[in-house]
């Protein structure tokens, strides 16, 4: 990271743009092209091993709603942090209307398209994204990755089909899915091969593409509301995992470091998926099953990162545009972008589409929404990468919480690229 980080501000200065665009980026591109290929199998066949191996429908219930609470209350508190930080330090106020002005310029006709897409998926109904869960071809969800709770409800569907029948029929589906889960996770093992090359890749065509640093002196103390919101996030998550999961942060943290380097690098959960979840699981000491509904659900469904992003930028907007905010517009941006973050993935370009719902929501003039979007549009690259390490810890956390109500949580035990080779059939 700190190498690509200083190549991208050299090849800056040397108008190296065009080469680490062609020679370098690429590598970035295929590393992130590589986690996303196996995460829809892996989300599969985890998940039916995961659901099938609890032997028990109610135990899966109770998993199954403790999960989703907790991912729900987690939301609601990174966006009542956000609502607090935002309030505190007051960052539209900062803005100039010059800056609102250029910037609106710069990128105001790219965000109507996110306008536009806001208002379709917000005229399509409040169950809208309930009826987009349920696929009507497991294989055509299964070729987009941005249909993954559909791909989830099947795995779920699946997994409790598998409970209900005989365990003698059940049997060579389970030993199939095992052994897809092994060659899954072995794939996740040769791909983290290439991750220092691809972090050093992805950094250095960041820095070389980052827009006028201008922007940014601009936007600083709307960046500076977000970035201390996600830091108080992470550390209610460390009090959540000393007091419920009777472990320390620092263990928490050392062992999910990969994960959350990996989320800053590429912005994406589902691209990280497989390697949090290694890392939940032989690193954490999370019981597989646990690993295997939790990580996945969360995922997709707990964006605590985004969520608190969304509070802090509705307010920032709405302040920078002067359109004043009551107490009860602020209750409104709880409750909606609470909404928002569980509906989210069934929405094409998620965090910024949703936001359009939250701010009409609030009652922002049509006109202004795309000019509020550019406003925050030029340091949302560097921001997503930071609230995404906030989301895949969220989910990192629940699943040890979880699994010590289950008593599923235990000392981890590390394997070795020796451990494989043993377990190898031709050792």
């Amino acid at each position: 990271m700190a190498l690509g980080l200083v190549f991208g501000l050299i090849a800056s200065a040397l108008s190296w743009q065009p080469f680490v665009t062609d020679f370098i980026k690429p590598i970035g591109t295929i590393f992130i092209k590589l986690l996303k290929l196996i995460a829809i199998p892996l989300i599969l066949a985890s998940l039916i091993k995961g659901v099938s191996d609890l032997q028990d429908i109610s135990r899966f219930s109770k998993m199954g709603v403790r999960t989703l609470a907790l991912y729900i209350g987690t939301t609601v508190l990174a966006i009542s942090i956000g609502l607090i930080a935002v309030n505190i330090i007051q960052p539209g106020k900062a803005v100039s209307t010059e800056t609102v002005e250029s910037l609106s310029a710069a990128f105001g006709q790219d965000m109507e398209a996110k306008v536009s897409t806001a208002n379709q998926a917000k005229d399509s109904g409040p169950l809208q994204f309930v009826v987009d869960m349920v696929p009507d071809n497991i294989f055509g969800a299964a070729s987009n990755n941005g249909n993954m709770l559909q791909v989830i409800f099947f795995a779920v569907f699946f997994g409790i089909a598998l409970l209900l029948i005989k365990k003698e029929d059940a049997q060579p589906v389970m030993a199939f899915i095992n052994g897809l889960n092994e060659a899954i996770m072995k794939m996740v093992d040769l791909i983290m091969l290439m991750a220092p090359y691809a972090v050093f890749a992805l950094l250095a065509a960041l820095v070389t593409e980052t827009s006028n640093p201008e922007l940014f002196k601009a936007l600083a103390w709307y960046m500076f509301a977000v970035v201390i919101g996600l830091i108080c996030m992470l550390g209610v998550y460390a009090v959540l995992v000393y007091f419920f999961a009777k472990k320390s942060p620092s263990f928490f943290f050392k062992g999910i470091a990969p994960a959350q380097l990996l989320a800053f690098s590429t912005s994406s959960s589902a691209a990280t998926l497989p390697v949090t979840m290694e890392r939940v699981e032989e690193h954490l000491g999370v019981d597989k099953e646990v690993v295997s509904f939790v990580c996945p659900v969360g995922a997709t469904v707990n964006m605590d990162g985004t969520s608190l992003y969304q509070a802090v930028a509705a307010v920032f907007i709405c302040e920078a545009l002067k359109f004043d905010l009551t107490f009860s517009d602020q209750m409104t941006i709880i409750l909606t972008a609470t909404l928002a973050s569980i509906g989210s993935a069934a929405v094409p370009g998620a965090g910024m589409v949703m936001l359009v719902i939250v701010l009409e929501s609030l009652g922002l003039p049509a006109n202004s929404l795309a000019i509020g979007l550019a406003l925050i549009f030029a340091v949302d690259r560097p921001l997503d990468m930071m609230r995404t390490v906030v989301n895949v810890t969220g989910d990192c956390a629940v699943a040890m919480i979880i699994a010590r109500s289950f008593g599923k949580l235990h000392e981890p035990k590390e394997r070795k690229l020796d451990d494989y080779y043993k377990e190898a059939p031709l050792a």
